[in-house]
């Protein structure tokens, strides 16, 4: 009987299973998928000579996450690889803005729309830089980061107090047109804004915006070298280096409670796995709570909070081989790894407009990814491994384009869509559908189908709307991985700080596990020595 048992194989359910293999637990992760690694996994179905990762790419929060860090994945063949240049938001009147983890290289590109707008992003990379150490601590502790916040409220009243903390609840759109006079700083904020579910008008959308961007800055948005499974393939050889152990194809279907605690899984194939000491789930948070725990076991408050959780915007992806590289009309977006696709700010937030309205995007903002940019072993040379990917409603009621997109996703509607989705890529680089060889399409249906946790295409494990952050994540009052359940811990990103590959979910589910765990002495000293640690001062 292992001391622990991790349902789901992503890369917080590995963190979580390699924290607790670290303190001497024993632990088995049980994954519904063939593979490891949730949505951190890459194949060859485009092409055999191109590499394709499935889900997600770039990875700015592991390059900035002191959990991973600290996992020291690199002594498990682990190598990051970066682009050139670290995203790149061309205009179809061939204007481009650029950001670099050079800060002059991107006030340079900025100073191209306006002369004062390269001095405009160096005064938020010094807010940001003396933000920074606090403000990540905040970010990857558990909640509430008591000590991280008191700092960081230290260093906010040094870079303005209460004038910072109101930029950094203003949606995107004013942040930008308070800071930049031209469109090249507003559109690099609002266009990482869009990689969650905020609108240029949504509060909250300027603080994201921001911090995406300056991780971008200070950090790059670097990719594993071959894969981004790379990434997964390190976890798991780490966690069995420890005699852990990564069980695929087990779907959990039941969280065994007696006694009014977590004692175990059962799987659907009606095998019984027991944990001595704690359960831990990296599973969204509707699975959880709706289909893995039996409700008896959970407050009925729980149970109506849940029925109002929110997931983040849907997603549709398209992946291509391609004969060459991008012709991108701006040529500083040849050198990007990732590139924004939107014509100005009133695009994207037509664009927002139209999913908030449950229509099918006309005139889709595309994030695309130039994977062979980023990491030359993804295709032969001279080539290029691409994707794009776009948000759509969950809940479709009518098409914006004038070509009938239903949502039911049947073959129809996906080809609809993902020529729609090139015919955007077209606008910017004129030429590009000439170089495709071959492309994949993966609708919501077939990513939820890939990985259980993302449902109807959902990537965040709910929104990142303000209404479902903090305290009130992933429901009012719960904003720690702890459950209703005693020895029962949510890892997923449905728990603070929410999506991203960084590992924290896993992490915190992990520490409150072993603390749950602890004699009241030693949990104590460890209290004392995690502080120690997080002031500094070496053990």
């Amino acid at each position: 009987m292992p001391d622990a048992v991790v349902i789901g194989a992503g890369p917080n359910g590995l963190v979580a299973a390699n924290l607790l293999a670290d303190a001497g637990w024993s632990v088995e992760v049980l994954e519904e998928q063939p593979e490891p690694g949730g949505a951190v996994r890459h194949d060859q179905g485009v092409d055999p000579a191109f590499v394709n990762d499935l889900f997600s790419s770039f990875y700015p929060l592991a390059a900035a996450s002191p959990v991973l860090a600290g996992l020291r994945l690199q002594d498990h063949g682990l190598r990051w690889s970066h682009a050139p240049s670290v995203l790149a938001h061309p205009l179809t009147d061939g204007s481009c803005a650029v950001l670099d983890r050079d800060v002059d290289a991107t006030a340079a590109s900025l100073d191209a729309f306006d002369p004062a707008d390269g001095d405009a992003w160096r005064r938020l990379h010094e807010v940001w830089q003396g933000l920074r150490p606090d403000l990540l601590d905040a970010l990857f502790t558990p909640f509430p980061p008591v000590r991280a916040t008191a700092r960081l409220a230290l260093r906010l009243r040094a870079a303005g107090g209460l004038r910072m903390a109101r930029s950094l609840v203003l949606p995107v759109r004013r942040l930008g047109e308070e800071e930049f006079r031209g469109q090249g700083g507003r559109l690099l904020l609002a266009g990482n804004a869009l990689h969650a579910d905020l609108a240029p008008e949504s509060s909250g959308s300027g603080g994201f915006g921001w911090l995406m961007a300056m991780l971008g800055q200070t950090y790059g948005f670097p990719v594993p070298a071959g894969g981004s499974g790379a990434l997964t393939s390190a976890l798991v050889r780490r966690l069995e280096s420890l005699g852990g152990r990564v069980r695929c194809g087990q779907r959990v279907e039941r969280v065994v409670v007696r006694g009014g605690r977590a004692v175990g899984v059962r799987t659907a194939a009606g095998d019984a796995v027991r944990a001595r000491r704690a359960v831990l789930a990296d599973v969204s948070v509707p699975a959880l709570y709706g289909e893995l725990v039996e409700p008896e076991h959970l407050p009925a408050q729980l149970l109506e909070d849940l029925r109002r959780f929110q997931w983040d915007f849907a997603t549709f992806k398209v992946d291509w081989a391609l004969d060459g590289p991008v012709p991108w009309q701006a040529e500083q977006a040849s050198r990007a790894g990732t590139v924004h696709l939107a014509d100005g700010m009133d695009e994207l937030t037509r664009f927002a407009a139209q999913i908030a309205m449950r229509q099918v995007p006309d005139r889709p903002f595309t994030i695309f990814g130039q994977m062979t940019t980023s990491d030359a072993t993804r295709s032969p040379q001279g080539t290029e491994s691409a994707w794009a990917y776009t948000h759509i409603p969950h809940d479709i009621r009518a098409d914006a384009g004038d070509e009938g997109i239903t949502g039911d996703w049947t073959a129809k509607d996906q080809e609809l869509f993902a020529d729609r989705v090139e015919r955007q890529v077209e606008r910017f680089a004129p030429g590009f559908r000439d170089l495709i060889r071959a492309r994949r399409i993966l609708a919501p249906p077939m990513l939820e189908a890939m990985d259980g946790n993302l449902a109807g295409g959902a990537i965040n494990g709910g929104t990142t709307a303000m209404h479902q952050q903090l305290v009130f994540r992933p429901l009012p009052g719960t904003g720690r991985p702890e459950t209703p359940v005693p020895g029962l811990f949510l890892a997923s990103s449905g728990a603070h700080p929410g999506g991203g590959v960084h590992g924290a979910p896993g992490s915190n589910a992990a520490r409150a596990a072993l603390r749950r765990n602890l004699p009241p002495g030693l949990a104590r000293a460890q209290r004392l020595l995690a502080r120690r640690d997080r002031t500094g001062t070496r053990r």
